[in-house]
């Protein structure tokens, strides 16, 4: 819950992270605008270090380290985003890393964990392997497990992308994020709760991956469910950290068709002209699917990243 998280810890990981990432810009659309019939400010994750938000949240877990464990050296088990970060911040900062991958991730990410200093340990294209791979590694080496989304420590460090965006824009009348495991959305919304007095989080969430969802409306953490959505970065379940700051602090998630992600989607290259991945555009397609409810608000879009196989776009 908020209460775990207190406002000296959110402007501590703001502190310790800011000398190492980027404080990336705020777009803005004449176009998006007009269609939307809202004033939309998009917070460009995809201009983050290693291409996404999750670059933050893992430098702030590696700071947050004792210097014991520092020696040890980190670990996780990612075929997306979350690896390529942790790789990315403790080489940075000068740890060792290692990642626990499937044998079928795509080569193109394999090889960018490797360039970012970690060494990959390859296992079964299934959770159990992962894990098991996961503990081998930590047995071998005594690395600490980092999770991509379901800490303390990666929540307050995903909080700070919401925090900048307060600090550019302090009249929104909503912020909207992606949801998949819920680090970033629990995260804007803490961020939300110490530094607004007048702004509302939502979250937007494919259809075909809609555990958040059901959750959030059920009370209940759905901790398994079939997944199939072109938002391959938002196929992970709800963490059980993130889950009640989300039920306290978010007031709706919204759920999108595989159609409005892809008319989303093509809508940012056109219109911004920036490269984004598919999760990013959930949250814009939430804000058009509901367009008359937020005609005129003043909304802040995360933008969650832009690592994504261009021979794969649906257009």
């Amino acid at each position: 819950m908020k209460d775990n998280f207190s406002l000296e810890e959110l402007v501590e990981a703001q502190r310790l992270i800011s000398p190492h990432i980027h404080r990336t810009p705020v777009l803005s659309s004449k176009a998006l605008n007009s269609i939307s019939g809202a004033t939309l400010f998009f917070k460009c994750e995809n201009f983050q270090k290693t291409g996404s938000f999750k670059a933050r949240g893992a430098t702030h877990a590696i700071l947050r380290l004792s210097e014991d464990e520092k020696r040890r050296g980190v670990a996780t088990h990612s075929s997306g985003n979350h690896g390529q970060a942790l790789a990315w911040a403790a080489q940075k900062l000068g740890i060792a890393c290692h990642v626990v991958m499937p044998e079928n991730a795509p080569e193109v990410k394999i090889a960018a964990v490797q360039n970012y200093g970690a060494e990959v340990h390859l296992c079964a294209p299934n959770l159990a392997a992962r894990e098991a791979g996961l503990k081998a590694v930590q047995d071998k080496f005594g690395a600490v497990f980092i999770p991509p989304y379901n800490h303390p420590h990666i929540i307050a460090g995903q909080s700070t992308a919401a925090t900048e965006l307060l600090e550019d824009y302090p009249d929104l009348d909503l912020i909207i994020s992606p949801v998949g495991g819920g680090g970033l959305l629990a995260g804007t919304a803490l961020s939300n709760y110490y530094f607004s007095k007048r702004c509302q989080v939502i979250a937007g969430e494919p259809e075909g991956a809609n555990d958040a969802f059901q959750s959030f409306y059920s009370g209940n953490l759905v901790k398994e469910h079939q997944t199939k959505t072109i938002a391959d970065g938002l196929l992970t379940t709800l963490g059980e950290i993130n889950f009640p700051i989300i039920q306290e602090l978010v007031l709706e998630i919204i759920t999108v068709s595989e159609t409005e992600i892809v008319e989303a989607l093509k809508l940012i290259y056109q219109r911004l002209k920036i490269v984004v991945e598919p999760s990013s555009a959930v949250a814009l397609a939430a804000i058009l699917q509901q367009a008359e409810r937020y005609e005129n608000r003043r909304i802040g879009i995360i933008l969650s990243g832009g690592n994504v196989d261009l021979a794969k776009l649906p257009f």
